[in-house]
């Protein structure tokens, strides 16, 4: 028996409908459970690249990024040297050379947790008892977790981990579900 996936036609208001990466982004990633060290590394590097820019520009330039930083291999991205941050300075993806040097610093800091806490899984799910916190809906920017998590991140030695960037971070992963009401992804 074939499963039907139910069609999504109302959707929150910030998506741009004529970008179908974006359309499709909300409907199957955005507020979803992540749980996969890989994607969450994937998420993390993403959303520090986006401060200060639209989340529709780091999207349209997602494959490039992938490219860039070998599939967001964490391992190899915490082994980048000087001459290979140089060179994605000409690469098809933001080319900010502080975000740059940031994602190999963080990399490293990622595995950090990784071995303190057998998982960044367990780590950043850790601060929501591994629950998942359905939003009021309302438009912010920032929240008590986020504002715990950013600190916590910046103590351990990240960089671009405010908590604006962690509040969106904890959206895009599912920990956070802020779907808006009338939007056909929303829970409620």
């Amino acid at each position: 028996m074939e499963s039907k996936t139910k069609e999504i036609v109302n959707r929150c208001w910030w998506v741009n409908l004529k970008n179908p990466l974006y359309v499709e982004y909300h409907d199957k990633e955005w507020g979803v459970p992540v749980h996969s060290d890989k994607k969450l590394f994937e998420m993390l590097l993403l959303e520090f690249f986006q401060a200060g820019l639209s989340w529709e520009c780091v999207l349209n330039k997602r494959e490039g990024f992938r490219e860039a930083f070998d599939g967001f291999d964490v391992e190899k991205i915490s082994r980048y040297d000087d001459e290979k941050c140089n060179s994605l300075l000409s690469a098809p993806i933001i080319r900010n050379r502080l975000k740059i040097k940031a994602s190999v610093e963080n990399s490293r800091v990622f595995l950090q947790i990784q071995k303190e806490f057998g998982s960044f899984d367990a780590y950043i799910w850790g601060f929501s008892n591994g629950q998942v916190i359905r939003e009021s809906c309302d438009i912010r920017t920032m929240s008590p977790l986020s504002d715990e998590i950013s600190k916590d991140l910046k103590k351990r030695g990240m960089k671009f981990v405010g908590s604006t960037v962690i509040y969106a971070y904890l959206q895009s992963i599912g920990v956070y579900d802020a779907h808006l009401k009338g939007c056909d992804c929303c829970k409620d």
